[in-house]
């Protein structure tokens, strides 16, 4: 049994995609997942599934919300161990960041690094940003409102789509992930 995480792009903003979290549940049910837990109103679950990958898992449920709530939604599922090697690999650990201002962004597709090679840091500080694969670290120091890194790291630039996390919510995550982890292996041990 693998324990994953999925991250719903864009929905319940300003009203439009809804997505009740009851329903985000039942879809993930309905795709044989188990322990579905929700986080948050944005779009956030942690689920297991006993033999799906999560590209699948992630086809799957944008499938079942197109088909359910009639409009599309990007999904990204990552597994709980990809999610805490994103924790581990945080490129600002250590120092003094406000995790409310922190992002990652989760990507479809690793991004090219020429995709932002051309980005003069200097030009963007004290924002800063690391690509790493798939996933995007984004420190927006001022907030996100009028960050100047929020206009350039476009999808368009870097060629998938993702979506974004503040540092709280992936921490959140990661232990949710590993509580479910844990939960699964003691069950199926007979604990």
């Amino acid at each position: 049994m693998t324990t994953y995480v999925a991250l719903l792009r864009g929905i319940n903003v300003g009203g439009k995609k809804r997505v009740p979290m009851q329903t985000l549940r039942e879809l993930l049910a309905g795709l044989g997942c188990g322990s579905v837990r929700t986080h948050l109103n944005s779009g956030n679950a942690v689920f297991t599934h006993p033999s799906a990958g999560a590209e699948e898992l992630a086809r799957g449920l944008e499938q079942a919300i197109e088909r359910e709530l009639g409009f599309p939604v990007t999904c990204m599922v990552r597994d709980a161990g990809e999610l805490r090697r994103v924790v581990d690999g945080n490129p600002f650990a250590g120092r003094d960041v406000d995790p409310a201002r922190f992002v990652v962004t989760f990507l479809t597709a690793p991004a090219d690094p020429a995709a932002v090679a051309d980005l003069d840091p200097e030009a963007y500080a004290p924002e800063e940003f690391v690509l790493a694969g798939r996933e995007l670290y984004v420190y927006y120091a001022e907030g996100i409102r009028d960050a100047k890194l929020a206009k350039v790291l476009t999808e368009r630039r870097l060629g998938t789509a993702g979506t974004g996390r503040n540092w709280n919510t992936i921490t959140k995550l990661a232990t949710m992930a590993e509580e479910t982890a844990e939960a699964e292996a003691a069950e199926a041990s007979g604990e």
